[in-house]
Protein backbone atom coordinates (compact mmCIF):
# COMPACT_ATOMS: atom_id res chain seq x y z
CA UNK A 1 0.00 0.00 0.00
CA UNK A 2 2.52 2.61 1.02
CA UNK A 3 4.40 2.10 -2.13
CA UNK A 4 1.35 2.54 -4.22
CA UNK A 5 1.10 6.28 -2.19
CA UNK A 6 2.71 8.84 -4.00
CA UNK A 7 3.36 11.30 -0.83
CA UNK A 8 4.18 8.32 1.55
CA UNK A 9 7.82 8.02 2.61
CA UNK A 10 9.78 4.46 1.31
CA UNK A 11 9.48 1.20 2.49
CA UNK A 12 12.42 0.53 4.75
CA UNK A 13 12.40 -2.56 6.11
CA UNK A 14 9.20 -5.17 6.64
CA UNK A 15 9.48 -7.97 8.86
CA UNK A 16 7.48 -10.71 10.44
CA UNK A 17 9.51 -11.15 13.22
CA UNK A 18 7.38 -10.21 16.38
CA UNK A 19 9.01 -7.34 18.76
CA UNK A 20 6.80 -7.02 21.55
CA UNK A 21 3.38 -7.04 21.29
CA UNK A 22 3.48 -6.81 17.61
CA UNK A 23 3.70 -9.53 15.13
CA UNK A 24 5.61 -7.78 12.64
CA UNK A 25 6.12 -4.58 11.05
CA UNK A 26 6.62 -2.41 8.17
CA UNK A 27 9.44 0.32 8.73
CA UNK A 28 8.70 3.41 6.63
CA UNK A 29 11.78 6.20 6.53
CA UNK A 30 11.32 9.60 5.85
CA UNK A 31 13.48 10.81 2.63
CA UNK A 32 13.87 14.03 4.85
CA UNK A 33 12.79 15.90 8.21
CA UNK A 34 9.45 17.29 8.13
CA UNK A 35 7.96 19.84 10.48
CA UNK A 36 4.19 19.83 9.42
CA UNK A 37 1.75 17.21 8.02
CA UNK A 38 -0.75 18.36 4.81
CA UNK A 39 -3.93 16.89 4.58
CA UNK A 40 -3.14 14.52 1.74
CA UNK A 41 -0.21 13.52 3.41
CA UNK A 42 -2.49 12.52 6.81
CA UNK A 43 -5.12 10.59 4.80
CA UNK A 44 -1.82 8.36 2.90
CA UNK A 45 -0.63 7.71 6.17
CA UNK A 46 -4.62 6.53 7.70
CA UNK A 47 -4.31 4.22 4.00
CA UNK A 48 -1.15 2.71 4.71
CA UNK A 49 -2.32 1.96 8.17
CA UNK A 50 -5.17 0.03 7.11
CA UNK A 51 -3.36 -2.16 4.70
CA UNK A 52 -2.60 -4.81 6.97
CA UNK A 53 -6.18 -5.20 8.32
CA UNK A 54 -6.97 -5.15 4.22
CA UNK A 55 -4.16 -8.00 3.59
CA UNK A 56 -5.72 -9.60 6.23
CA UNK A 57 -9.35 -10.00 4.92
CA UNK A 58 -7.99 -10.47 1.67
CA UNK A 59 -5.61 -13.15 2.30
CA UNK A 60 -7.12 -14.93 5.35
CA UNK A 61 -10.88 -14.29 5.19
CA UNK A 62 -10.81 -13.36 8.48
CA UNK A 63 -9.24 -10.59 10.76
CA UNK A 64 -7.07 -10.51 13.69
CA UNK A 65 -6.00 -8.84 16.73
CA UNK A 66 -2.90 -7.64 14.59
CA UNK A 67 -3.95 -4.67 13.19
CA UNK A 68 -4.81 -3.05 16.19
CA UNK A 69 -2.51 -0.94 17.39
CA UNK A 70 -2.31 0.57 13.16
CA UNK A 71 -6.20 0.47 13.50
CA UNK A 72 -5.91 3.10 16.68
CA UNK A 73 -3.33 4.96 15.47
CA UNK A 74 -4.84 5.66 11.83
CA UNK A 75 -8.04 6.52 14.04
CA UNK A 76 -6.20 9.42 15.88
CA UNK A 77 -4.53 10.72 12.70
CA UNK A 78 -8.08 11.05 11.39
CA UNK A 79 -9.67 12.38 14.81
CA UNK A 80 -7.18 14.86 14.82
CA UNK A 81 -7.54 16.42 11.61
CA UNK A 82 -11.48 16.64 12.16
CA UNK A 83 -10.85 18.08 15.57
CA UNK A 84 -7.51 19.98 15.96
CA UNK A 85 -6.67 20.81 12.32
CA UNK A 86 -9.91 21.70 10.66
CA UNK A 87 -9.56 19.46 7.96
CA UNK A 88 -13.07 18.72 7.52
CA UNK A 89 -14.76 19.70 4.61
CA UNK A 90 -18.03 19.54 6.62
CA UNK A 91 -17.18 21.21 9.51
CA UNK A 92 -14.40 23.63 8.25
CA UNK A 93 -11.90 25.57 9.44
CA UNK A 94 -12.51 24.95 13.57
CA UNK A 95 -10.72 23.46 16.40
CA UNK A 96 -13.37 21.26 18.42
CA UNK A 97 -12.78 20.52 22.46
CA UNK A 98 -10.13 21.87 24.77
CA UNK A 99 -7.71 19.79 23.72
CA UNK A 100 -6.05 20.09 27.41
CA UNK A 101 -5.97 16.97 29.43
CA UNK A 102 -4.88 16.89 33.21
CA UNK A 103 -1.76 14.16 33.36
CA UNK A 104 -3.60 12.55 36.93
CA UNK A 105 -7.12 12.87 35.58
CA UNK A 106 -6.95 11.11 32.55
CA UNK A 107 -8.26 12.61 28.94
CA UNK A 108 -11.69 11.70 29.52
CA UNK A 109 -12.41 13.52 32.76
CA UNK A 110 -10.93 16.69 31.73
CA UNK A 111 -11.60 17.42 28.13
CA UNK A 112 -13.89 19.53 27.56
CA UNK A 113 -16.57 19.57 24.84
CA UNK A 114 -17.47 23.30 23.54
CA UNK A 115 -19.50 21.73 20.99
CA UNK A 116 -23.14 20.24 20.76
CA UNK A 117 -24.14 16.80 20.99
CA UNK A 118 -25.32 17.05 17.32
CA UNK A 119 -21.93 18.76 15.79
CA UNK A 120 -20.07 15.52 18.02
CA UNK A 121 -22.21 13.48 15.48
CA UNK A 122 -20.88 15.28 12.52
CA UNK A 123 -17.18 14.99 14.31
CA UNK A 124 -17.79 10.92 14.30
CA UNK A 125 -19.29 10.67 10.97
CA UNK A 126 -16.16 12.42 9.43
CA UNK A 127 -14.05 10.50 11.06
CA UNK A 128 -15.82 7.09 10.00
CA UNK A 129 -16.00 8.74 6.53
CA UNK A 130 -12.16 9.31 6.56
CA UNK A 131 -11.59 5.90 8.13
CA UNK A 132 -14.10 3.85 5.92
CA UNK A 133 -12.51 5.95 2.37
CA UNK A 134 -8.70 4.78 3.26
CA UNK A 135 -9.92 1.19 4.10
CA UNK A 136 -11.69 1.40 0.94
CA UNK A 137 -8.50 2.94 -0.80
CA UNK A 138 -6.22 0.02 0.92
CA UNK A 139 -8.54 -2.31 -0.67
CA UNK A 140 -8.24 -1.26 -3.66
CA UNK A 141 -4.50 -1.35 -3.91
CA UNK A 142 -3.73 -4.28 -2.63
CA UNK A 143 -6.51 -6.09 -4.78
CA UNK A 144 -5.02 -4.31 -7.98
CA UNK A 145 -1.15 -5.57 -6.73
CA UNK A 146 -2.29 -9.08 -5.08
CA UNK A 147 0.09 -10.95 -6.88
CA UNK A 148 2.63 -8.43 -5.49
CA UNK A 149 1.33 -9.14 -1.82
CA UNK A 150 1.49 -13.02 -1.80
CA UNK A 151 5.44 -12.80 -3.68
CA UNK A 152 6.29 -10.55 -0.37
CA UNK A 153 3.90 -12.45 1.87
CA UNK A 154 5.66 -16.20 0.60
CA UNK A 155 9.49 -14.13 0.67
CA UNK A 156 8.83 -13.58 4.45
CA UNK A 157 7.64 -16.65 5.39
CA UNK A 158 10.77 -18.23 4.42
CA UNK A 159 13.34 -15.32 4.94
CA UNK A 160 11.17 -13.28 7.94
CA UNK A 161 13.04 -9.67 6.75
CA UNK A 162 13.33 -8.01 3.22
CA UNK A 163 14.69 -4.58 3.36
CA UNK A 164 13.94 -1.60 0.94
CA UNK A 165 15.84 -2.87 -1.86
CA UNK A 166 13.91 -6.32 -2.06
CA UNK A 167 10.36 -4.75 -1.89
CA UNK A 168 11.33 -2.06 -4.65
CA UNK A 169 12.47 -4.99 -6.76
CA UNK A 170 9.36 -7.03 -6.02
CA UNK A 171 7.04 -4.10 -6.38
CA UNK A 172 8.76 -2.90 -9.43
CA UNK A 173 9.60 -6.17 -11.42
CA UNK A 174 8.96 -9.98 -10.77
CA UNK A 175 12.30 -11.60 -9.24
CA UNK A 176 12.57 -14.59 -7.94
CA UNK A 177 13.30 -15.02 -4.51
CA UNK A 178 17.16 -15.36 -5.38
CA UNK A 179 17.43 -12.34 -6.68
Amino acid sequence: VAHALPKTDPVHQITIIPRGRAGGFTMILPKEDKYYGTKESMREQIIHLLGGRVAEQLTLDDISTGASNDIQRATEIAKKMVTQLGMSELLGPRAFGSGQGEVFLGRDFSHSQDYSDSVAAQIDSEIHAIISEAYNRAKEILTENIDKLHFISEFLLKNEIMDGEQFKAAMEGTPTFEE
